[in-house]
Order: C-alpha cells, then structure tokens, then sequence
C-alpha cells in the first residue's frame, strides 16, 4: 500500500452549501482524519469568481480543489489521471450528469476503479440506467429505494448501501433559553414566543413544491388563526429554476409574518439554531432522494412532516416508530425526458398537507418533544456521522486492495467474447 491512497473525486464544489457538495465534504474530511488519504476534487456545479486551485488549509496539500465547469470533461479527465496517477475514481449526483464520463469508462478502469455515490428518487425500475451502473466497480446507493433500484436493475454490480449523514455535534438539541431568544430575535413585529413555528429549507425548485406549499399554509391560518403560526422559508425567493414567492405572499396577503423568508446563506450553528426554533420541518416535494433538509431537522429533535417518497420515507419512520407525520402521495404520476424516460414525481394534496399541519400543531408540546427526541436517537443510530466515514474507509480500502490501480490493475476485463451466430 502507498503511504496514502489518492483519490480523485468529481462532484459539486465540496465547498459550496449543496447537499452533494456537503456530503462530498464530510466524506473527504473524514478521510483526510484517518492519515490514510489524499484528494484532488473536480468541485463544479457552481460559477466560480477565478479557477485558482484552492489548497484547502488544514489539509495541506491532501486535499487540492480544481474549480471546473460543469462537471469537467474528458480532456480534463484524460489530463488529471496522467498527470495525478490517482488510485480511485469517486464521483457523486444524478446519472444524467455522468454519460460523457461512462462513455470513456474503458479508458478510465483499465486504470483506476469508478466509485460511483449514486442518487436516484423513485420508481419504476430505471432499466435504461443498467449500462450506467455497469460501468463502474462499486456502486455505493443513499437510499433504501436507490439500493434496491440497483440490484434489481444492475444484480451483477457491487453495491453497498451507504445513505447520507449530517453534522450531529453541529445540529442537536439546543438550550430552551438560548433557542427562546434566537425565536424572540426571529420575529420582530410579532414578539410573542408561543407562535407554532414551521421550518421549511429547500432550494426554491419546481419538484420542491414551494409555491404549493404557501397556498397549503395559507389554508391551515384560516383555521387556527394568522396570529398563530408562521412559516419560515429558509430560500431564494426568486430562484430562476422557481416560483416568485414574494408575489405569491403580497396575492394571498400574507406579508404580516404569516411566512418569513430567509434569504441569507447562514453557518451550520445557525441554521441549528433554526431547527430548534421550529416546532416542526416540512417537506412537500415530489421526488427526493434523501432530503438533508428534515434529516438536519431530527438530529436537531425537531419532528418533521414529509411526503412518502425517496429517502424521506426512511427518516420518518424506521418501520415500527415514526418521528413526525409521513404523507401518502395523492398521486403518483410518470413523468419523463429524453434522457429520464420515465420515473414516479409523488404529488401530496393540499387536504393531507393541511391535516398533517393541523396534527402536528394540536400535539402537546411534550407529545413533539417526544417525536423529535426519537427522531435523534434514530439518526444517531441508522445515519450517524462516525458510521458514515467508517464505511467510506472501509470501501475505499476494500476497491483499492482487490482492484488495485495502474501497475496493479486487478479484476478488470476491458473486452469480452461475444459469440456471432
């Protein structure tokens, strides 16, 4: 074994706030901690101000950040495997993004190994993906649904279940006194700190159904008073891939505090501080392969309301428990592109939502203090932090002790006998 394996990962800027980015981020750092690892990070999916390789501080020259657009391409993956020699290929996000990079996998495995984080939101099986999942020599799933996916649909491929995690020390559970006054701060015009407080944090995105959630929120008001309860949406109001919601608030006339929208980028303290605020964390989207935003909010012990679909089934209920209100779609339609033939997007129903709403908001605070101190104890259990990277380290040296890499190659065939009638 060299003194540290080297790892090429390509994915969003592990740096910026997305969900890919974060978990790219506590992956590597949880590597770099072993002593064991260095990285070269492709970090894209964002516009950058300069393309100057970023040194990351602490690390050294462990870990080196290449900005990129895109994703790269294969010039630069071509370039980046001679001139860095690295041992493992990690790449993470949606395949739709990665059919140039599996197009060149011959190239790449007769090489180095392709680990691929695969994400994928629901059913029907993505026959059309198989030759995707093929070429890689391990593919790790964030979900139940995205595990099974891959066995049903790639049985002959090496798959690990390995769903996502968050920052546990980060967003816990917060002092009542100190989580009072960030409430008391959060409200100006309304200083009253017995308001019922819905979080909801999620790009301003079609699948995210944000305009429909603020028609739904408008109807739970009605019924149990515009004095009582308020949702804070942590966005961008005017998200291109979204709806003008600041129109949509001055239409329903609920500019009194009924919502507040959060626009600032904020740190993983504040946003903690958030959670707890809330009396609950929503999430209406039709299709979601995990949800950072509800899992964030259990760790925090703060109950969540979520539809049944992706990875959100697994964190509102473990099969015998359950850590808030899950709804059923009203509706499960199949919709589709020329590059996603087809998949699943779960509508909800306003009435579910509202009913939803309304249960979560006539428990006693104690009945969702309980909710939510269960809700922790299962992310501590099922997704916890330490887990998370005790398993990355366990695949990586797993791919690199039976794959090997360059002089080392093991296990690959880059050709196979086809008989011709």
């Amino acid at each position: 074994m060299p003194e540290k394996i080297k790892i090429l990962t390509i994915s969003d800027h592990p740096l910026s706030p997305s969900g890919v980015g974060l978990q790219t981020k506590m992956m590597i750092e949880g590597m770099l901690k072993t002593g064991k690892y260095k990285f070269i990070s492709l970090g894209g999916a964002i516009q950058h101000a300069d393309y100057t390789p970023i040194k990351v501080g602490e690390y050294g020259g462990d870990w080196i950040i290449l900005p990129v657009d895109g994703y790269g391409n294969q010039d630069m993956i071509r370039s980046m495997l001679h001139r860095e020699r690295p041992d493992i290929l990690w790449f993470m996000t949606d395949p739709r993004f990665w059919d140039w990079l599996w197009m060149m996998e011959n190239e790449i495995r007769s090489l180095v190994p392709m680990v691929y984080y695969h994400v994928w939101d629901n059913y029907p099986y993505p026959n059309f993906n198989r030759s995707f999942y093929e070429s890689n020599d391990l593919v790790a799933t964030i979900s139940k649904v995205t595990d099974d996916i891959v066995r049903n649909v790639a049985p002959t491929v090496e798959s690990i279940y390995l769903p996502h995690t968050t920052q546990t020390d980060i967003f816990k559970k917060y002092p009542e006194n100190q989580v009072k006054e960030f409430k008391y701060q959060s409200f100006p015009k309304d200083k009253s700190i017995d308001k019922f407080v819905v979080m909801w944090n999620s790009r301003n995105a079609r699948r995210k159904q944000s305009g429909s959630l603020i028609y739904w929120f408008k109807t739970f008001l009605d019924q149990v008073g515009h004095d009582n309860a308020s949702l804070v949406m942590h966005t961008d109001p005017r998200d291109p891939n979204g709806q003008d919601l600041e129109l949509i608030l001055k239409e329903l006339n609920l500019t009194d505090g009924q919502v507040l929208i959060s626009k600032e980028k904020y740190p993983s303290e504040v946003m903690a501080m958030m959670y707890n605020m809330a009396d609950c964390t929503i999430s209406v989207s039709d299709a979601e392969g995990f949800g950072l935003s509800t899992f964030e909010s259990l760790s925090c012990e703060t109950p969540i309301i979520v539809t049944m679909t992706g990875g959100l089934q697994e964190q509102v209920t473990d099969g015998e428990e359950w850590f808030g209100f899950g709804i059923e779609p009203a509706s499960k339609a199949i919709i589709g592109s020329q590059i996603v033939p087809f998949i699943y997007e779960d509508r909800v129903c306003e009435k579910d939502v509202v009913d939803a709403l309304l249960k979560m908001y006539n428990l006693t605070k104690e009945e969702r203090e309980e909710l939510g101190r269960k809700g922790r104890e299962h992310v501590l259990k099922n997704y916890g932090h330490e887990r998370y990277i005790n398993e990355w380290d366990k695949i990586f040296t797993k791919v690199y002790n039976e794959k090997g890499s360059w002089e080392n190659r093991k296990n690959h065939q880059a050709w196979k006998l086809i008989e011709v009638a």
